[in-house]
């Protein structure tokens, strides 16, 4: 048995001829391997589905499903959360070896094989295999770290926010105005930090698979309103006017989705149009389209489902954002460079939101022209 194992490596060999199967099963078993076969891609896909192995042995030409198929099943199954890696198996005179490779495919061998390029090759590939699989598990082990630290900061932010209030509120003895200030500013930065560690708690249990929605109706055009009137003195106090436009021709105010996420995404995007404008005024506006033919990553089955998507416009007059902010404005910890820009977690949140609805959002601004932010979500049939 090679000392190189750590461990006894799952390898799948598929192929439909026997005679292959044995040899190469042969080889690897006695480098102390442990390999399952399958002759056909329809019988490979149904042993990954059950039992993902770390390392798939693929024959490039066979009857039925060929290897590029099964090759751009396996990269495109989503269930399949941990990465396999695959070997393609061809004939010396098998035409485009590339286009597995295109695929996703990870590297290739020619028949006949010759013991020792095929054990370097997987090898190879499985060292490929653990490298990610350790980069993953350090990864997976941060997140939940920092899932947990942001989690247990809410209980005291909580705890000084109550206090804080009981002091504005006299409840604990009259205040000279001196302390009433600094009591106010405490609170302000207290929720501030507050509202930072709900959303960077948001974002890991999207990115952790955790988060659950609960879809039901929800009238879009109610839950603005509501919105706009929560975040009505924002604006006032910046002497901003705050206008909700609803569209004549409006087919349906009403989607399915999780109404708490989004409220979230709203009050972000009409609080971040109000925190980001000067003067001037935050337009909001509610229309629909029965299109339903756009460029969005909806797989046909789902798209044959929506008959339309209600549109929300948030438009203010701000600064507008550079093309160079916009390219990355919705990635995870990217913050634009105006002065007052937080900490890059808002914007990835409302799109992890928007997505999980199936629907799309878009930003298009100018500098010194303001920024127009568009949500479609789906109307479904």
């Amino acid at each position: 048995m090679n000392s190189q194992n750590s461990r006894s490596d799952k390898i799948l060999v598929v192929d439909d001829s026997p005679d292959n199967v044995f040899l190469i099963k042969t080889i690897l078993e006695e480098e102390g391997y442990t390999v399952s076969t399958a002759e056909n891609g329809a019988s490979a896909l149904a042993q990954l589905e059950a039992s993902p192995c770390d390392l798939v042995l693929l024959d490039l030409m066979m009857p039925g499903m060929d290897g590029y198929e099964v090759t751009r099943r396996i990269r495109g199954n989503a269930a399949m959360q941990q990465y396999i890696p695959i070997l393609l198996i061809t004939a010396h005179d098998a035409p485009n070896v590339a286009k597995g490779l295109d695929l996703g495919a990870d590297d290739f061998i020619r028949k006949p094989v010759t013991v020792d390029e095929l054990l370097a090759r997987v090898r190879s590939l499985l060292r490929l295999k653990h490298s990610i699989d350790e980069r993953d598990e350090i990864a997976r082990q941060r997140e939940d770290f920092v899932s947990r630290l942001t989690h247990d900061l809410r209980t005291p932010l909580v705890a000084a926010d109550r206090v804080l209030m009981l002091f504005q509120e006299g409840a604990l003895g009259a205040l000279s105005p001196q302390m009433h200030e600094v009591i106010t500013i405490m609170a302000r930065s207290n929720t501030n930090l507050l509202s930072m560690v709900n959303t960077l708690l948001e974002v890991y249990r999207f990115e952790a698979g955790r988060k659950t929605l609960a879809f039901l109706p929800v009238n879009i055009q109610q839950l603005l309103e509501e919105v706009v009137g929560e975040l009505t003195p924002l604006a006032q106090a910046k002497t901003l006017a705050i206008n909700l436009a609803v569209a004549e021709e409006l087919n349906t105010n009403t989607v399915m989705g999780d109404r708490l996420e989004l409220h979230r995404l709203f009050t972000n995007l009409i609080g971040n149009a109000i925190k980001f404008t000067a003067s001037g005024s935050v337009n909001i506006r509610l229309s629909s389209t029965t299109e339903t033919s756009q460029n969005f990553d909806v797989d046909a089955a789902e798209n044959s489902t929506i008959s339309g998507y209600l549109i929300v416009e948030v438009e203010d007059t701000g600064p507008g954002i550079s093309a160079e902010d916009q390219a990355s404005l919705f990635e995870r910890f990217r913050q634009g460079s105006h002065k007052t820009s937080g900490s890059g977690l808002g914007l990835y949140l409302s799109r992890r939101i928007v997505e999980a609805h199936q629907g799309n959002i878009l930003v298009k601004s100018e500098l010194g022209n303001g920024s127009l932010f568009m949500v479609m979500l789906p109307i479904k049939k």
